[in-house]
């Protein structure tokens, strides 16, 4: 019998078998091993590792998709034995697991709905995982769904259906918009003009109060005349008046005017004509 000396890396269990049989964990560190009825049969790591996996299954809705899982998993140190002597290929063995509840899971959701619920389709398989390999000495750190990839038409016609979604919806806000300012438009003008009537209605009224007044002062302060001379007197200052305001726009080009003259009476009564 000799012995032999091995050395077991830091975050590694070694495995010593004695005639065959398993007999013994080895620490990291320098470890002493009995040769040839010893041997380090294998080594177990206990760092956290990484399986990626890249399934290819139909949804709901017939949309054949890819998905990229990432599961993160760890050998639990009291489950070594298990960890090691129970499974001939763990990640491949795990690989079968993941596709199984990933088709499952898949294949009862639309493409839309895949999409949302990347976190519940993650879950299901952590907790399907957790509950099968715990039993060989594997624990479950997490489970990552990074990508449901369609093909390259779904996803172009998902982006043009998207792209006329917000297209409509942008229309329609800007007619919202439109309608807005028409209507405050339409509801100013109708304020104008209300306001517009009421000062027009004040200013015949204030017009008429003051004809009232010159009419009663004109018959205090002149003898011999009546109501109807002074009113006469009135029409025809404001058709002269008249005149000159049309008289005074640009716009104006010609003015025709009676050419023969008459007599205050004869102006006033064509001034009354002319209103």
């Amino acid at each position: 019998m000799s012995c032999c000396f091995a050395t077991i890396s830091t975050s590694d269990v070694g495995i010593i078998e004695r005639f065959g049989k398993y007999n013994r964990l080895a620490n990291p560190g320098l470890v002493f091993v009995c040769c040839p009825y010893e041997i380090i049969a294998g080594k177990i790591s206990l760092r956290i590792q990484q399986l990626d996996v890249t399934c290819e299954t139909k949804t709901l809705d017939n949309v054949f998709v890819m998905v990229n899982v990432s599961v993160q998993y760890q050998v639990i140190r009291e489950k070594v034995y298990q960890a090691f002597y129970s499974l001939s290929d763990s990640q491949d063995q795990m690989r079968s697991y993941i596709y199984d509840t990933l088709r499952a899971a898949l294949c009862a959701l639309t493409l839309d709905q895949a999409f949302d619920c990347k976190d519940e389709v993650s879950q299901t398989l952590k907790t399907n995982l957790q509950e099968v390999f715990s039993e060989y000495g594997f624990s479950i750190c997490q489970t990552l769904v990074t990508d449901i990839s369609p093909n390259n038409r779904v996803r172009d016609a998902m982006n043009e259906i998207n792209s006329s979604m917000r297209i409509k919806e942008a229309s329609y806000q800007r007619a919202e918009g439109e309608k807005l300012l028409k209507v405050k438009r339409a509801e100013a003008e109708a304020e104008s003009m209300h306001l517009s009537g009421v000062g027009v209605a004040r200013s015949r009224h204030a017009i008429m109060d003051g004809l009232k007044e010159s009419i009663l002062e004109f018959n205090t302060q002149v003898s011999g005349t009546s109501s109807r001379d002074v009113m006469d007197l009135l029409v025809l200052t404001q058709y002269f008046d008249a005149l000159q305001e049309v008289g005074s726009h640009a716009g104006t080009k010609t003015v025709f005017l009676p050419s023969d003259s008459n007599s205050v009476r004869s102006g006033v009564m064509e001034a009354n004509a002319g209103m």
